[in-house]
């Protein structure tokens, strides 16, 4: 996938917004405020960064090693970066979706509802 694909597939996800929060480079994606990827639009080979449950990030490095390792600049237990010049297409959409529901399911009741997940 490239960012263009990649950044469709995100922003067809309810309440998700796109910006450039840190610099002109790095593009975020967050779900109601909250962020569950970002890229580096300079960086190659091309990147992002995606939230993940802890025990399944130690497994999916394990299993894909050189292509999943621990996100960069970010907390290592919950961030996975995927290096995506050899990604399979269909793990990272799989991969994005987790992110996006991890997030979505930490928000409060209250966020929910105001973005219509409840």
């Amino acid at each position: 996938m490239d960012i263009e694909s990649i950044r469709l597939f995100c922003l067809e996800k309810a309440a998700t917004t796109e910006s450039f929060p840190f610099d002109e480079q790095t593009l975020v994606f967050k779900v109601a405020g909250k962020m569950f990827a970002l890229t580096s639009l300079s960086r190659e080979p091309l990147q992002i960064n995606l939230k993940c449950d802890p025990d399944k990030a130690v497994l999916l490095r394990e299993d894909f090693p050189g292509q999943i390792i621990e996100g960069y600049h970010m907390n290592k237990k919950h961030w996975n970066t995927i290096l995506l010049d050899e990604m399979d297409g269909k793990l990272l959409t799989e991969l994005i979706n987790h992110s996006y529901d991890l997030v979505v399911k930490s928000l409060t009741k209250k966020v929910k509802l105001e973005h219509g997940f409840i």
